[in-house]
């Protein structure tokens, strides 16, 4: 339940307003009547998050700069990583959010847990040829816009790499480890020292990198996480949480920059980490 939500809606915290109301629904349900619970409560999540989906863009219409997923940490939350992994990177989630909430919650049903088309056809209450045309018109829309991505232990030798370079102040070293056309992504809503726009092109990202690199990276203590199935690292000042950063790449090279630095998210994702009791 609460991975059909979150890759629904790309928020751990509406993901779990969901499964709270999902619960309050199946308290005051005759159980009697429910034939089948598993999908009941799916359809319940699904149609929740497809409302809600629908608010949570008109508000994020309002948030300053890039908007990114609420990244979670995948090695503690079995909820999220234990379903086909794909379907739950970063890069994956805001590529997502250019489908409707109809399309998106088919292509999560199908494509991250398996669903039958006409299970899904009954959760949507369409039809099952329908329901094989929206997941066929989502998978081509994403495959459309990225490429397959690197293993992840070239994933890793990447962000090591960039981590590298962008610490030494070496643009050169980072046009190299760039795609033409990466584009660097900051969500911040406003906070001081995140970007309001994304940067695109690999000259300009790097430049970009190294300007800001003299006010961030001194005193900045790096770990290593999984974020959202992929590794990523967690930047912090003086025990306080500033960015998250993870990278989406290909065999060209690293396609997509994302930094995390609205500190709700970062918070947000610290409770990820301490384990969670979802079922």
């Amino acid at each position: 339940m609460f991975g059909i939500a979150y890759r629904m809606l790309g928020s751990v915290a509406e993901a779990e307003d969901i499964l709270q109301e999902v619960w309050l629904r199946w308290q005051k349900t005759d159980r009697t009547v429910v034939l089948d619970p598993s999908a009941f409560l799916a359809r319940t999540t699904t149609h929740l998050a497809i409302n809600q989906a629908q608010s949570a863009r008109v508000r994020r219409e309002t948030y300053v700069g890039p908007w990114l997923p609420e990244p979670v940490d995948t090695s503690t939350d079995p909820a999220v990583g234990a379903e086909r992994g794909e379907a739950v990177e970063l890069a994956v989630l805001l590529l997502l959010e250019k489908l409707n909430p109809t399309e998106r919650a088919a292509y999560v049903l199908r494509e991250a847990f398996d669903y039958p088309y006409d299970e899904i056809a009954d959760i949507l209450r369409t039809s099952a040829v329908n329901t094989r045309q929206i997941v066929s018109r989502a998978r081509k829309r994403l495959s459309a816009e990225r490429r397959e991505p690197v293993d992840t232990t070239e994933h890793r030798r990447l962000l090591e790499v960039f981590l590298a370079a962008a610490r030494a102040g070496d643009v050169a070293a980072l046009e190299d480890l760039f795609a033409a056309d990466v584009v660097s992504y900051t969500d911040g809503n406003g906070i001081k020292g995140a970007s309001k726009f994304p940067v695109a092109g690999h000259t300009r990202v790097a430049k970009f990198i190294v300007a800001f690199g003299p006010r961030f990276w001194p005193g900045a203590h790096v770990e290593w996480v999984e974020v959202n199935g992929r590794p990523g690292v967690l930047i912090s000042r003086e025990g306080t949480d500033v960015a998250l950063l993870s990278i989406d790449a290909r065999p060209e090279g690293i396609q997509t920059l994302l930094w995390v630095m609205n500190p709700s998210k970062l918070e947000a994702f610290a409770r990820t980490r301490e384990g969670s009791t979802r079922s």
